[in-house]
């Protein structure tokens, strides 16, 4: 979904702004639009230098189906294990079949090469779109509140998008919040405000008022990383197939992991973090 991936490498939930600081001018006394430019810059400096690696659980949510995993990460590739279903802790049998997809994965990680492929693959379609964010959009002061920066954005019509995913995120308007002292993206959040259509609608549509938002934090070590997901998108595909995207993800309880650890050691890892995963 092109709202996730222009999420992927900058992220943010709703940030508390003042009210009253509505239009006030940051400490550096830089344009909002400069600012932006000096925030992207910074952000793909940090992701580019920020080679630790991270373990941490994810929930996820959407209609009909939630699910808890952990998650670990290592030079490899990122390893996951399922702890919870609906609400509910993983059976004997299902916890068998955990270990023995994992056991696979460890003997024959082709799988999981597959998977980082697309991940790299998503996360470069990410950083195209995050290199566009202050050309594709005009930015305004929202406030201030502490260490924190809001940046108000919508439309710039003198920008072009490249590519159908650009098409889609130049068609919102929303904020940005900073963290001024570090540089960083602490949230984004935006919503489409008109209806974006593929192949002037032959091939789908997605319907106005469609929108993300997303929260970033540092969660140790100078590690910044996203901490929730919210995306709410209604549309046709090709063929009047319904699109319909809802789903919600919080990460937490983020723990560093050796640089050298190995896919064996990894899910060791995560059998031993299953056996407590009962009392989250």
């Amino acid at each position: 979904m092109v709202i996730l991936l222009a999420c992927i490498a900058a992220t943010g939930n709703e940030v508390e702004t003042d009210a009253n600081s509505v239009g006030a001018k940051t400490n550096t006394g830089e344009s909002a639009d400069v600012l932006a430019h000096q925030l992207l810059r910074n952000e793909l400096k940090a992701e580019d230098e920020d080679k630790t690696r991270w373990m941490y659980r994810v929930e996820h949510d959407e209609p009909g189906k939630s699910e808890i995993k952990e998650v670990i990460e290592t030079k490899a590739g990122t390893l996951e294990r399922l702890l919870f279903l609906n609400g509910r802790p993983l059976s004997a049998e299902e916890q068998k079949k955990e270990d023995e997809r994992l056991k696979r994965v460890c003997a024959d990680p082709h799988e999981l090469e597959k998977q980082q492929r697309e991940r790299q693959k998503d996360g470069d379609e990410a950083r195209d779109l995050l290199k566009l964010l202050p050309d594709a959009f005009n930015f305004t002061y929202g406030g201030t509140r502490g260490d924190i920066v809001k940046l108000n954005f919508k439309p710039n019509p003198n920008f072009h998008p490249p590519t159908r995913e650009a098409r889609v995120f130049h068609g919102m308007v929303g904020s940005v919040w900073m963290n001024e002292k570090e540089l960083r993206l602490a949230g984004i959040a935006g919503e489409l405000v008109q209806e974006v259509k593929f192949g002037a609608g032959l091939l789908g549509h997605l319907d106005k008022g469609g929108s993300f938002q997303v929260k970033q934090e540092e969660v140790g070590e100078g590690h910044w990383d996203m901490t929730f997901l919210e995306v709410n998108m209604n549309g046709k595909a090709l063929f009047f197939r319904t699109i319909t995207v809802r789903e919600k993800e919080l990460h937490s309880a983020f723990r560093r992991v050796p640089d050298s650890l190995t896919l064996e050691q990894a899910a060791n890892l995560l059998k031993q973090q299953s056996s407590i995963g009962a009392s989250h």
